[in-house]
Formats: C-alpha cells, structure tokens, sequence
C-alpha cells in the first residue's frame, strides 16, 4: 500500500500507521517521521505556518518520489500525509511512514523521502505572526545539500 494524503485536518501518527500496515504482509520493521510546526527565534511571535500546494500536482511528485525510494530500498509499503492550510505552532504537518521486511530499507526509505519531500514537493511556505503579518519562506540551502548527499 502506497497512499499520500492532502489534508487540512490534523492526524494521529498511530491511526494512520495502522492504515499503512492493515492489509500489509511480512512486515519486519517500520519507520516513520513527524514533522512539527515549530517556532522561530524571530522578533516576532511565529502563530502558524500556512501551506498551499496545487493538487493533483503535488500528489502525483510525492508518488514520484516515494516510487524512486522503492527503487533504492525493499519497502513494501508507505503512507504520506501532508497538512495544507493554516497549522499552528506545535501541530504536526507532515507524516513519513514506511514499512519493510528489515529496518534498514524503513529507516532509509524514510529519510529518503522526507528529504526530498523538503526540496521537490510543491508545496508553498508562508510564516504568519502573532500581529497579522506574514513572509513566504524561502527554500533552505541546507535541505538542497541533505538530498543531494543521496547521490553521493
């Protein structure tokens, strides 16, 4: 089972694993990540993050990706679900769920595609404050340099 999920609701990391693992077999080892919207050290108070992202488009890259993961690694399944809209400080945005016959290919597997859900994903960043304003986030030199590490 391989699923992305485009949301605005929140979820809860052990429904959704137990989604990824319903009909799954010969399952030796899971992994996954969950992502927080986290505040800043701004001089204003971060409030949320708001997320937009074209669907469709953006479903069919995150199974793009989570297709070349399954070319490198033995997984035999993965869930992701993405937040869009307004999340506030503290909920979680992103989920990474893999399984697999060993660890080593979940825990990869899992790495793999969260990194390049980071760069290749076309979702769209904007910070909003405590006093109304907000700024669009810039994508990070440091999330281009840990994907790249993956041709290496």
């Amino acid at each position: 089972m391989f699923t992305v999920m485009i949301q605005t609701e929140k979820f809860i990391h052990d429904d959704e694993l137990a989604r990824l693992m319903k009909d799954a077999h010969n399952i030796g080892a899971s992994s996954s990540f969950v992502g927080y919207v986290r505040g800043h050290d701004h001089a204003k108070d971060l409030r949320a993050l708001f997320l937009e992202h074209y669907a469709g488009l953006t479903e069919r890259e995150i199974l793009r990706i989570i297709e070349i993961a399954k070319t490198r690694w033995p997984i035999t399944g993965c869930r992701v679900v993405h937040r869009v809209g307004e999340i506030p400080v503290g909920e979680p945005i992103v989920l990474v769920a893999t399984i697999a016959s060993h660890r080593e290919a979940a825990f990869h597997a899992t790495e793999f595609i969260m990194d390049y859900l980071k760069t290749d994903a076309p979702f769209w960043k904007k910070e909003v404050f405590n006093d109304n304003t907000d700024h669009w986030v810039e994508a990070k030199l440091s999330d281009q340099q840990r994907k790249q590490r993956w041709h290496e």
